[in-house]
């Protein structure tokens, strides 16, 4: 997700509509501070691997630890996971909580966390300075990127430093010296970023947006794009969502991320909606690379991205067991290959069920019937609260819109038509037309029958944060 953020504004409104909880039962706090290390015996000390972590800032649910480095015939990729499994037993508090939740929420007030902070922001998380527990990657490919081979073990990883993108982008953009751990991070991100666009993978840039506060008491709306350090860290998720993927296949037991094609339907949405922001999408070139090739930092590139998601709807899991599923079945469209989500499991459920199948697998051993007979339940879990955290950050992201024109209703704007409307059919599900403002970047319906792809007139008619509404007419 892109992330949606404000200040000193709340958003209690929209847990109480989805329900979010806003504490955990005693009992499963209680779980929490007295889980331990289940693990501790057999470790690898890897401590002497200088990781560091990169995260938004403030970030304190630290689950990814890195060290990248370029080798002979290519790179290294060490990749420590924040170790949830060793805190966590099947059928524990901890555990049942975390099968309710399915996945940390995010809203720019604050988050509804998957597990108790003594966790997730502290004995589990990757704290700079600390002994931790981990899963840790190793990724070796040649100098294209290309994997040659991937393992993982259980270890324990001290990080040595705690960094942030805009930090960490600094240090390239000015040439200065970078820690060990981030010598290998540009090449090895572009190494594997060029594969994907080759392989036809849709990878995409979606701004951080933030709703801000303005000196006469107004709101607005901002994007800020992701910097190229977020797109190469980006890399080794994916690379090591790619291991995991193949390492499942190969044990016969694990869940899968997966994603459908994009349609003609929603192709034609796309470029329609690019054509409306006046970047049209030209013929003969696949999204994925085309997209690679726009600007940076630029209002309509941001606006094209966020079009683009369109491309990526209908992700989900595939859990299995035994028999493996048909190859129309295990792809993810937007990565163009094998795929599983193992590198979050602080804020995901999957991924701590991805990890532990991986970490059978690879020692040879038996995955546990217990955890494999609970796979297909966390597929659906995953995909139940993913559509509930699309939900959650979309009408965030609305009340925002609407505190932004507030003041505005009743003036005019010129807005790209991204999508036309829709008369109802036989179901009677009628959609209206939508529209998206650049300043304040806004995305909302518009009544009347404007032509997707044009740029229009409309007057703003309504702008309603309690309702967390935004609408305008055609003119």
């Amino acid at each position: 997700m892109r992330g949606v953020h404000a200040t000193a504004l709340e958003f209690d409104d929209v847990r109480d509509e989805f329900k979010l909880p806003h504490e955990f039962p005693a009992e499963v706090e209680a779980a929490a501070a007295a889980a331990h290390d289940r693990f501790a015996a057999e470790r690898r000390d890897a401590r002497d691997i200088p990781f560091v972590t990169i995260d938004p800032p403030g970030s304190k649910d630290l689950d990814q630890a890195v060290h990248v480095v370029p080798t002979e015939s290519g790179f290294r990729l060490s990749y420590a996971i924040a170790d949830v499994g060793a805190f966590v037993a099947l059928g524990d508090p901890i555990d049942e909580e975390a099968r309710k939740r399915g996945q940390t929420m995010y809203l720019p007030d604050g988050s509804t966390p998957l597990h108790p902070h003594v966790l997730s922001e502290d004995r589990a998380s990757l704290v700079e300075g600390e002994d931790r527990p981990c899963a840790l990657w190793t990724i070796e490919t040649d100098e294209r990127g290309v994997i040659t081979s991937g393992r993982v073990e259980r270890a324990i990883i001290r990080s040595t430093a705690r960094l942030d993108y805009q930090t960490v982008q600094q240090w390239f953009d000015e040439g200065r010296e970078l820690p060990e751990a981030l010598t290998g991070l540009k090449g090895f991100g572009e190494a594997r970023s060029a594969l994907a666009i080759e392989r036809g993978a849709i990878e995409l840039s979606l701004p951080a947006q933030e709703i801000v506060q303005l000196p006469d008491g107004g709101w607005t709306v901002r994007n800020e794009a992701r910097t190229q350090v977020d797109d190469w860290n980006a890399q080794c998720s994916l690379a090591t969502g790619h291991v995991a993927a193949t390492i499942m296949l190969r044990g016969g037991t694990g869940i899968l991320r997966t994603l459908d094609a994009a349609t003609p339907d929603t192709e034609a949405e796309f470029r329609a909606a690019c054509t409306a922001i006046g970047m049209p999408w030209p013929e003969g070139i696949a999204a994925g690379a085309w997209l690679a090739t726009l600007p940076r930092d630029n209002a309509r590139t941001l606006a094209v991205h966020t079009a683009a998601t369109r491309l990526l709807r209908g992700a989900g899991y595939v859990a299995f067991h035994g028999e493996l599923p048909r190859e129309n079945e295990r792809s993810h469209a937007g990565v163009a290959n094998l795929y599983a989500h193992a590198t979050a499991p602080l804020r995901r459920l999957a991924d701590r069920f991805a990890i532990e199948c991986c970490l059978a697998i690879d020692a040879g051993r038996e995955v546990d019937p217990e955890l494999a007979a609970a796979l297909p339940e966390v597929a659906k879990r995953m995909e139940e609260t993913n559509r509930t955290a699309s939900a959650v950050e979309r009408e965030a992201l609305s009340k925002g819109e609407a505190l932004a024109l507030a003041s505005r209703v009743g003036e005019e704007f010129e807005v790209a038509v991204t999508r036309g409307a829709r008369d109802g059919g036989k179901d009677g599900n009628t959609r209206p037309a939508e529209v998206l403002l650049l300043e304040p970047t806004v995305t909302a319906s518009c009544d009347g029958s404007p032509q997707a792809g044009t740029t229009i007139r409309v007057r703003l008619t309504e702008a309603d944060p309690a309702k967390r509404r935004v609408r305008f007419t055609a003119l």
